[in-house]
């Protein structure tokens, strides 16, 4: 079969585009062809992209599948339709040296497809959202990045979420906990977009140091390697501005096909947490509705 021989005309969203090596292998260990991938993108869809309403998207892309070497893609490709919403953002750094990327906002099923039909795997994004002009606004949630040191891994990764959503909920928060379809997970919580972002860093870089100095035996919040063995490493760096996070939802360029997956804190209290795939996931979303739709409801804001 040639390269192009599986070429697929569609239509999406009154978009018309080319979907290219539809049985091409993108997870080898599993045996994951690009149309499994497409097929999962658009099954997904009505809850994915509420969770990428708004935000810009870091794509990682594996063209050439998850055994080979990604690429980090930010800027929206010279030859991405005239229908991709688009925004324009300094990078961090100075004003005098600051160059401007071009993000892509994902708005409908067709952009979701068309990324994917890229290999574009992974979809982060920051905890921040962007105006219709694109102004750059407010935070709108909270994240602590739960990443185990070995031998620890994800039920010390529970066991300290559980820790963080006690310790949250004292200041009004509601915690949603995201298995990350890599090594650990990701604990959210919603807020009301009215504090900057620098109130949101600080309250997280206290709350992860207090609980390190009370719980030392099982987590840190220095990101040296060396003092992260055995434990985990509850990452409040990621409200940076400049940092994102995979996206509830999002696919994963693991051995497998893995995801970010939201779930209950029954699951995290039960023995045996493991990651799930996308066959997992669609099934839990058709049953159980989306378990991150409290994350759309931010009301919340943190102390001063």
């Amino acid at each position: 079969m040639s390269p192009e021989a599986d070429d697929q005309l569609v239509s999406i969203d009154g978009h018309q585009f080319k979907l290219k090596r539809l049985d091409k292998v993108l997870y080898p260990e599993a045996g994951t062809t690009k149309a499994e991938v497409l097929d999962y993108y658009a099954r997904i869809a009505p809850v994915l992209l509420s969770q990428l309403a708004d935000r810009p998207v870091t794509r990682i892309r594996w063209p050439d599948g998850t055994d080979s070497t990604p690429f980090f893609e930010k800027n929206v490709p010279s030859y991405a339709p005239s229908w991709l919403r688009t925004v324009k953002l300094p990078t961090p750094g100075s004003s005098r040296n600051r160059e401007t990327l071009v993000f892509p906002v994902l708005r409908g099923t067709a952009d979701l497809i068309w990324m994917a039909n890229l290999a574009a795997l992974e979809l982060h994004v920051p905890q921040w959202t962007v105006g219709p002009r694109g102004a750059v606004r407010n935070p709108n949630r909270l994240v602590i990045d739960l990443d185990p040191g070995p031998p620890a891994g994800l039920a010390e990764c529970a066991e300290a979420a559980h820790l963080i959503r006690d310790r949250l909920a004292e200041d009004g928060l509601t915690a949603i906990p995201v298995t990350s379809g890599s090594k650990g997970l990701q604990l959210y919580a919603p807020l009301d977009g009215s504090q900057s972002a620098d109130l949101v860093i600080g309250y997280a870089k206290r709350l992860a140091e207090t609980l390190a100095r009370s719980h030392p035996k099982l987590v840190v919040s220095n990101m040296t390697k060396a003092l992260r063995v055995g434990k985990v490493l509850l990452d409040w760096s990621q409200n940076n501005p400049s940092k994102t996070t995979i996206c509830p939802y999002s696919l994963r360029g693991r051995a497998r096909p893995w995801v970010a997956a939201p779930r209950t804190w029954e699951e995290l209290a039960a023995p045996g947490l493991s990651q799930l795939d996308s066959a997992e996931v669609l099934r839990r979303v058709q049953a159980e509705g989306d378990l991150a739709a409290g994350l759309l409801q931010g009301s919340a804001t943190l102390p001063v």
